[in-house]
């Protein structure tokens, strides 16, 4: 992702600012590649301090709209976005209107109930007013609205020299026409609708003088549609695009295998990862692809997209596929160094604004993250694992070789042996990493590391990468091929262990600068390491010990930069704070490494959070301070929520506690030393796929012996095994 605050931030690039909070809060819907930030009452842009809008692709087509009972806000009695995320529903009443100082209309008599939705790149509004008093009343209902068709990177605080044309037009009694042309001479329209036809409409606002009897109800449909081409309208009817949007979220829900347990609120959890994750899948010409978080990453980025789709790989194997095939079909066959691309990589970052069309931002086709490679070809193994779909393995063998060849070449500047990064463009992210702040990467003294710079998380991949790639290649009959990649990897673990580890610290250093220089500083990177699988027993029992201190284990989970370290702040974005996803990736290295007691405190200590939280959701990271008695984690002001690689993480880090493998050791499905935390005593897992034909359900409790697996449904007779802890070798 792009860099966040460091110590100059006005002159960090791309960097997010955070302004003073909004005094509603906020509302999030999305489908496929719209996304809408509304606040608690339905509107956009009423209040000042966020985000607000209707978006497109990058662009944000609508940045005001507010619905006044005579000119006035109405009262809040409640809103929430309903459990699978398909719609948003606020109740709103009037306040005291008073007319020649005399109350004319006493508050809570009208009940305002406005349902929200989005479905193909339009927002449907239903607004339902019902009279509950004894008289009629008489008012004027308006609805304003405004398009400034911002780039999202000038919402994020960039300024242009330039910007494209706007016209208005007011297309008969009940439609209004916002058109701009950019500079990059893309049409991108908004038609705004109502229904019926309001008594006043002008290019900012619609008004309706009503007079509404005792017990009467009256209904206002308004629907915005975005486009960023010339044809005819895709509007359809309110109650069929919502019943649609409910179609199809059904639809998405019966390809994951779902997961109840006996804990009510881990459930709710549960439900809203899943939903929040169906909800930032989009359907792109390759298959399903998870965007990464809203408002800022709403798009395809590589690392999230492949780290989503390991975390979900066990329960949702269809969201690999589509992983796999889009970003195969964006790998880089050539080399630019403006946008950080070299044959065989893989994209970071895909946007389709104006800005970066105009190259204003690099990022339109941007591949500059030095980890989307190996977890391609990791995701690619690992999915061919889980699914057996030696179909897919064959089409993607060529993207796979060139990943493979990138990793081997130009990932490898110097020849060392290491994948390592430079920094390419001026425009370009200075760290590329999935730590990708400005300051993320420096030395024990806080000096900034340069480059090129090798991650020990990445050299990880890497050997887990050429592991997974040498299964692949057997699996293909190429066997010479999974000779050679068996061979590098084991040179690797050797060299790597040589270059990186460090006595005094006792721990994996975060990287290597340019001078192959030791960063000297304990970081959460280490326990990626162990996921990666490049450490030996006793390295991985020495990082699990130092990640388990109070430096790094605040009690909300591990931070990503110890206590002691001198850039540590627990308010920066990467150097002190905490990450749902990277816990659950060190989660699954502690599990990996059987060190099955650090999975269950990751776990439970990232569950309470989650009790805090609104709506059961975990953000894309919160602050690193301290756990307090009584007291939640300290939210960080920009993160995004829903966030892809953060919904995904609970997943994770539940298979990492029932040791959940497929097709290993001859058998279907394996529990390797299944555990439960503490606040668990029973998982029950439905319609888990296997060779995406035969189902099994499996129940897996706490009873008086310890942990038993039971199986509830086994279509096929698919062999399920449960390994004792003396039989869980090191994979």
């Amino acid at each position: 992702m792009l860099a966040e605050p460091g110590e100059q931030a006005p002159e960090v690039p791309f960097y997010i600012a955070a302004t003073a909070p909004a005094t509603r809060p906020r509302r999030t819907l999305k489908h496929d590649d719209c996304f809408a930030i509304f606040d608690s009452h339905g509107d956009i842009g009423a209040t000042a301090g966020a985000a607000d809008g209707l978006y497109y692709k990058d662009t944000r087509y609508l940045s005001h709209l507010e619905l006044l009972l005579n000119g006035m806000q109405l009262l809040l009695l409640g809103s929430s976005i309903r459990d699978d995320n398909a719609l948003l529903s606020a109740n709103l009443t009037n306040p005291d209107i008073y007319f020649e100082k005399k109350l004319a209309l006493p508050k809570d008599v009208l009940h305002f109930v406005r349902t929200l939705f989005l479905w193909k790149a339009t927002a449907y509004q239903r607004i339902r007013i019902h009279n509950f008093g004894l008289q009629p009343v008489d008012c004027t209902i308006s609805i304003s609205f405004a398009s400034d068709f911002a780039d999202l990177f000038e919402i994020r605080g960039l300024r242009r020299a330039r910007r494209g044309s706007m016209r208005i037009a007011v297309e008969g009694n009940h439609r209004v026409t916002m058109a701009y042309e950019g500079l990059d001479k893309r049409p991108r329209w908004m038609r705004i609708a109502f229904d019926p036809p309001p008594q006043l409409l002008a290019a900012s606002a619609a008004s309706y003088d009503l007079t509404i009897a005792p017990g009467e109800t009256r209904w206002i449909y308004v629907t915005m549609e975005c486009s960023d081409e010339n044809g005819t309208s895709r509007v359809i009817p309110f109650r069929q695009g919502l019943l649609r949007a409910f179609r199809q979220r059904r639809a998405k829900a019966r390809t994951i295998a779902a997961v109840s347990t006996n804990n009510s609120i881990l459930n709710e959890v549960l439900c809203r990862s899943i939903a929040d994750l169906q909800m930032l899948v989009t359907e792109t010409d390759e298959g399903p692809y998870p965007y990464a978080g809203i408002p800022w990453y709403s798009t395809t980025f590589g690392r999230d997209g492949l780290v989503t789709a390991i975390q979900m790989l066990w329960c949702y194997p269809d969201l690999a596929k589509g992983v796999l095939t889009r970003l195969a079909a964006l790998q880089a066959t050539t080399s630019d160094p403006r946008a950080d691309a070299e044959p065989g990589k893989i994209v970071h970052e895909v946007r389709n604004g104006e800005m970066a069309e105009l190259r204003e931002v690099p990022f339109r086709l941007y591949y500059g993250s030095v980890d989307s490679t190996p977890l391609f070809v990791l995701l690619a193994g690992l999915y061919a694992q889980r699914t057996n779909d030696a179909t897919l393995l064959r089409t993607l063998w060529p993207n796979i070789e060139a990943a493979l060849g990138w990793i081997d070449g130009p990932g490898d500047i110097d020849g060392d042996g290491f994948v390592e990064y430079p920094r390419r463009s001026e425009q370009g992210l200075a760290n590329q990493g999935w730590k990708d702040s400005q300051d993320a990467i420096f030395h024990e003294d806080g000096s900034l590391a340069h480059g090129p710079i090798a991650l020990c998380e990445v050299q990880a991949y890497v050997y887990a990468a050429k592991r997974a790639a040498a299964d692949c290649a057997r699996q293909l009959g190429k066997l010479d091929a999974a000779e050679a990649l068996d061979h590098s990897a084991t040179t690797l673990a050797t060299k790597f262990d040589d270059a990186f580890w460090c006595p005094d610290l006792g721990t994996y250093v975060v990287a290597l600068d340019g001078d192959k220089r030791q960063c000297r500083v304990r970081t959460s990177n280490a326990g990626q390491v162990l996921f990666g699988g490049i450490a030996s027993k006793e390295r991985a029992d020495d990082v699990v010990r130092d990640l388990m201190q109070k430096s790094f284990f605040s009690g909300w989970g591990i931070r990503t930069v110890a206590t002691d370290a001198s850039r540590y702040n627990p308010m920066s974005y990467h150097n002190g704070s905490i990450w749902p996803h990277d816990n659950s990736l060190i989660a699954a290295g502690f599990a990996r490494y059987g060190h099955k007691a650090g999975v269950a405190r990751i776990f439970e200590s990232l569950f309470e959070a989650a009790t805090y939280l609104d709506l059961r959701r975990l953000p894309e990271l919160f602050c690193g301070f301290p756990r307090g008695r009584g007291q939640g984690p300290t939210l960080y002001p920009v993160a995004c929520s829903p966030q892809a690689w953060a919904a995904g993480a609970p997943f994770l880090m539940l298979q990492a506690m029932l040791g959940l493998e497929f097709n290993q050791d001859g058998h279907g499905i394996v529990l390797r030393n299944p555990q439960l935390p503490a606040f668990l005593d029973t998982v029950t897992l439905t319609n888990l796929q296997i060779n995406n034909m035969s189902r099994v359900d499996l129940s897996v409790h706490r009873d008086a012996s310890g942990i038993s697996l039971e199986v509830l449904r086994n279509d096929d007779d698919v062999k399920v095994a449960q390994l004792a802890p003396e039989s869980c070798a090191v994979p």
